[in-house]
């Protein structure tokens, strides 16, 4: 976008100040072109119809212009009727090649935005967590939707109609100044004073619109992010001033639609007056050459429909003029998202991962901020070794640092300072599916999609058969709770897995890691939603899974982390204490004060 918008801005405003303007208002469908382009067939087939039923239409005043000279007397009675089926043949033509123009580019329309939803899926997929944490969820979904639904008319109805009508405006150009290159000059002379302001309007109409689907997009996002917390929001008794707030962001919206509808409304009219107009003056110059005998009533009836043929188009091409500028807004958003490159990329010839990670982990002298903080560092020269097989438990108070580990191994983020290696290997140097495959997370709010129970646990590693989908559910202590649903593994869970208990969707999750039988495991308090008896069920099963692994664990209850082989503590992105329960209590640090603090809390809820 920024390329086109600066070679547009070197064009010399006097001597192609239309093209800019036209070039402005286009420049962001450009990119859509590949898409219709890998259907070369589709649009040979659609042109062709098209061409078809443009040299259909503009025969009709030859055979008009046949019966008015010939006249209607008894002599020419078989004449008549020869035209009169001449019109009959060319209707069916022109019907046949209509309906065929209509298939073929309504087809090309659909398949376009299909394409383009994938890839635009595909993006979106691809780009890394730096974007998503700004970014609106709501706000992307209308671009994925709505945004290209705004472009199917594009490529679809509205690319029809303009086709159809531009053929039809050049042809009827032709015959005109074929049939009375007098009047076709008068007739043309009008023209500029038509698509001059036409084009110029394109970038306003392409602003509104833009912005328009920008103030729908707002409100979709809000919409969305409140829908998803349907129950907070209700628990708070927020759904008035939630309703009150998402009505405003409607009504914004449809004052912008409405100020982009009455532009277009007076760009159409305003057009549409302008060649009628000039069509009546022409006429009557014509009308005064056949009372002179300089032209015949059937040469003025041909010149005039065809006239009326080239005004209407012209009229009805400002209309989808105005519709393709519309297009061009929903396009522009849609290339500000395929414009922006992820960061966290594979190299251009990563390392090839090892048959089997040992999962030695190092962090060497790391240094992180998030990008939504620059100036906070959430490491800061964090020096860290844990050997394979190791179990490390990460302790802290909130904002310490530990959450930002998981997420520099698994790579969301890319270090500012030192480095992360995963078997000697930096995880730079890694393909980031080669190295995600490597590490399995059970995170402390588990993700429940809204797909069957044995595809939640499969998520990510769709050729697991039924067995090992059981076994690992087995193993989670989920089997029992399964079963009890309506259709068992095969239960379609809700959305979030609302339908679920919070043990229920962090043992399912615990059952994806385990299925996933990866070196590295995660565990962010992956037992916190547990009830006693299913913690220690769980434990038990973690502990199973945890032999042989390099093990990570976020604990916020510090009665879980009593069996780990090592305890680091963090507090402000630093490492200020290893060792063990035993060794950390006695030191009598940071450690020994939350563990204390903890245990005695938990003392007083037992004894009241």
């Amino acid at each position: 976008m920024t390329n086109q918008t600066s070679d547009l801005a070197a064009v010399p405003p006097a001597s192609q100040k239309s093209n800019r303007g036209l070039g402005a208002t286009l420049a962001p469908l450009r990119p859509l072109l590949p898409y219709a382009l890998r259907y070369k067939r589709t649009i040979a087939c659609a042109f062709f119809a098209l061409i078809v039923a443009a040299g259909a239409t503009l025969t009709l005043p030859l055979a008009v212009r046949g019966m008015i000279d010939h006249g209607f007397s008894t002599e020419s009675a078989g004449a008549v009727n020869a035209y009169f089926g001449a019109l009959i043949a060319v209707a069916a033509t022109l019907a046949a090649a209509s309906a065929t123009r209509y298939y073929f580019v309504m087809t090309l329309g659909e398949r376009v935005v299909a394409d383009l939803r994938a890839d635009l899926f595909k993006h979106l997929a691809s780009l890394d967590a730096a974007f998503y944490d700004t970014a609106k969820t709501g706000e992307l979904l209308s671009r994925l939707t709505a945004d290209t639904t705004q472009l199917k008319s594009a490529f679809g109805s509205s690319a029809s109609v303009a086709l159809r009508n531009l053929f039809m405006f050049f042809g009827a150009i032709v015959m005109m100044v074929a049939t009375s290159p007098k009047l076709a000059g008068l007739a043309l002379a009008a023209i500029p004073v038509i698509v001059l302001p036409l084009i110029a309007s394109g970038r306003a109409v392409r602003g509104r619109s833009r912005h328009a689907q920008d103030t729908l997009a707002h409100a979709a996002a809000y919409a969305g992010e409140n829908l998803s917390a349907v129950r907070a929001m209700q628990a708070n008794g927020a759904q008035a001033s939630t309703v009150a707030r998402f009505t405003r962001s409607v009504e914004s919206a449809y004052d912008a639609a409405q100020a982009a509808t009455q532009l277009r409304a007076f760009v159409t009219a305003g057009a549409i007056l302008v060649v009628f107009t000039s069509v009546v003056g022409v006429l009557w110059l014509g009308a005064q050459d056949v009372l002179a005998g300089r032209m015949t009533s059937g040469v003025l009836s041909q010149f005039v429909l065809y006239a009326v043929l080239g005004a209407s188009s012209l009229g009805e091409l400002s209309q989808t003029w105005s519709e393709i500028s519309a297009a061009a807004g929903a396009a522009g958003r849609i290339a500000e998202i395929l414009a922006v490159e992820p960061q966290i990329v594979a190299p251009a010839h990563p390392t090839p991962a090892p048959a089997r990670w040992r999962g030695r982990i190092v962090f060497d002298h790391v240094r992180f901020a998030y990008p939504t903080a620059p100036e906070k560092l959430a490491l800061k020269d964090l020096s860290l070794v844990v050997e394979p097989g190791e179990r490390v438990a990460l302790v802290g108070p909130s904002g310490a640092g530990k959450s930002t580990i998981f997420s520099l191994l698994l790579r969301f983020y890319d270090v500012e300072a030192g480095s992360i290696a995963l078997d000697g290997v930096d995880l730079r140097a890694l393909d980031p599916l080669d190295l995600r495959a490597a590490i399995a997370l059970a995170p402390q709010d588990p993700v429940i999609f809204g797909l069957t129970v044995s595809e939640n646990i499969a998520y990510g590693r769709e050729a697991a058969t039924r067995e090992e989908i059981i076994a690992a559910a087995r193993r989670a202590q989920a089997h029992d709770f399964i079963m009890a649903l309506p259709k068992g593994y095969e239960t379609l869970l809700g959305e979030r897995g609302v339908t679920l208990s919070g043990g229920q969707r962090q043992r399912l999750a615990i059952a994806r890691a385990i299925l996933a039988d990866a070196p590295v495991l995660l565990l962010d308090e992956a037992t916190s939603a547990l009830d006693a008896e299913n913690e220690s069920l769980v434990q038990a099963a973690l502990h199973d899974v945890m032999q042989g692994r390099t093990s990570l664990v976020i604990a916020h209850r510090l009665a879980t982390v009593l069996e780990a082989d090592r305890i680091v503590v963090l507090d402000e992105g630093r490492i200020v204490e290893q060792g063990t329960h035993a060794s950390l209590s006695a030191a009598g640090g940071l450690y020994a004060r939350l563990a204390k603090l903890q245990f005695d809390t938990e003392r007083a809820g037992a004894a009241a």
